[in-house]
């Protein structure tokens, strides 16, 4: 069934990719960081900072999101401020501690890309990509 086999190997591949990532940080020395801290971190780097956003995108709850920043808060990696633009809203921002985690996480990630492109091709590899980054729209 192929709805069945798209499903699971996305997942497959997200996580072979998210236990790579989470391999060689922790080599590198630092701590361990659950999935869920992860995608907030990559959500911090690609400019998405608040908290409610965070919480949308990964389709967590705003409650399920807090929990996690207070986690990643307390292990020095993000500070939670107030958000200059709104004051309704906070923002997350990567401390140094973070900013220096974030810069071994994005050598790692460059190394996993590689062995990605290695095994299926460069140019399997960009059309995996562009597949992926195209607007598939609402689902119906």
């Amino acid at each position: 069934m192929r709805s069945i086999e798209l499903i699971i190997h996305l997942f497959q591949r997200f996580c072979w990719l998210d236990e790579g990532l989470q391999a060689r940080v922790h080599d590198k020395g630092w701590p361990d960081i659950s999935r869920a801290q992860s995608m907030v971190m990559i959500n911090i780097v690609s400019g998405v900072t608040r908290p409610s956003e965070i919480a949308r995108r990964m389709g967590v709850s705003r409650q399920a999101i807090h929990s996690t920043i207070a986690q990643m808060v307390e292990k020095g990696v993000v500070t939670l401020e107030d958000d200059a633009e709104d004051a309704r809203h906070k923002r997350l921002l990567l401390t140094p501690f973070g900013e220096r985690m974030r810069g071994d996480a994005q050598a790692a990630m460059t190394e996993l890309i590689a062995q990605i492109a290695g095994k299926v091709g460069q140019e399997r590899f960009d059309l995996l990509l562009e597949t992926l980054a195209a607007d598939w729209g609402r689902p119906t």
